[in-house]
């Protein structure tokens, strides 16, 4: 049972992995490099190589050539553990931009960047071309990396920083990006590719993918808040308990405590909740106790019975 378990998350894994390469794989193909917003890190370095070339080396090709040193460099500085999925990854996530821009020969028919829906938003609404890349930019990379994947990068080169010089992941991410944003800011301006917008502008849209995207990792990553923990400290904790439990069946724990203010022992009740139950619990603490002093917090992720596991 415990291998037919392990089999079984082993294909979930790979198959939000595979997820998560395809939608960011559009978000940069489709969205991102005809419009010369550059995002950062390894993509935008070989988005940038792209424009240099005038187009002639495919993005997702110049990604994985650019990778696969730095993948090797991590192996020997970080060890092994992370190789697998990160090689799986990023090479999937190469192959699909390449794919969906038609770069790939035999299959140069999908092009899926000239569509007319992307013509059009290119031309009336660039912004949200720009807002929609990033989205998906960072929803696809926020799946990988909740599914134990990377796509190296700039991720690896962090590690090494943070491992050698004590440098934090997320400082070493930001000064790669910066550079790297404004690399290709300077070949948009020099090479003209822009006629309509200038290369300062595509750089300040840069910027601002690079903030929704990350926010956007969070989010994959740590979920919506979908449940409330309350704190509630009453002299009447016994019959909140009560209430808690067989109004809103919901399980509460009491602490022994003492307030230092009053220097009064008493019980703190803890409960974990539903969003749609937080009015129903401020209901009944007020109706049993109208001065008890209440605290509530947001939740990420609930173990446990009566609430449901996130994937």
């Amino acid at each position: 049972m415990e291998k037919i378990k392990f089999h079984k998350e082993l294909i979930i894994d790979y198959f939000f992995l595979t997820l998560g390469a395809a939608i960011m794989a559009i978000g940069i193909g489709v969205f991102l490099v005809d419009a010369k917003v550059v995002p950062g890190g390894v993509s935008g370095l070989s988005m940038a190589i792209h424009y240099l070339t005038n187009g002639k080396l495919p993005v997702g090709m110049l990604m994985w050539a650019l990778n696969v040193p730095l993948f090797s460099w991590g192996i020997k500085e970080l060890g092994k553990t992370f190789a697998f999925r990160t090689f799986y990854s990023f090479t999937l996530n190469s192959f699909f931009i390449d794919l969906f821009r038609g770069d790939v020969p035999g299959l140069r028919f999908i092009r899926l960047q000239d569509h007319q829906a992307i013509h059009e938003l290119m031309k009336q609404d660039f912004l949200f071309l720009i807002l929609l890349g990033s989205v998906l930019l960072g929803v696809g990379l926020g799946i990988i990396f909740k599914f134990k994947g990377t796509t190296a990068g700039s991720d690896i080169v962090a590690s090494i920083m943070q491992k050698r010089f004590g440098i934090k992941p997320g400082q070493a991410i930001m000064i790669i990006d910066f550079f790297v944003i404004t690399f290709a800011g300077v070949i948009i301006g020099v090479k003209g590719l822009s006629p309509e917008k200038s290369a300062v502008t595509l750089t300040l849209y840069a910027f601002f993918l690079l903030f929704v995207s990350s926010k956007l990792i969070d989010v994959i990553i740590d979920g919506f808040d979908y449940a409330r923990a309350a704190f509630i400290v009453s002299n009447k904790s016994q019959e909140i308990g009560d209430a808690i439990i067989n109004n809103l069946r919901k399980g509460a724990t009491a602490f022994k405590t003492r307030g230092l203010y009053l220097n009064v022992d008493r019980e703190v009740i803890y409960t974990v909740i539903s969003i749609k139950d937080m009015t129903k619990l401020i209901e009944i603490v007020k109706g049993i106790d109208p001065d008890a002093f209440v605290t509530i917090h947001n939740v990420h992720e609930v173990l446990g019975e009566g609430f449901r596991r996130r994937i």
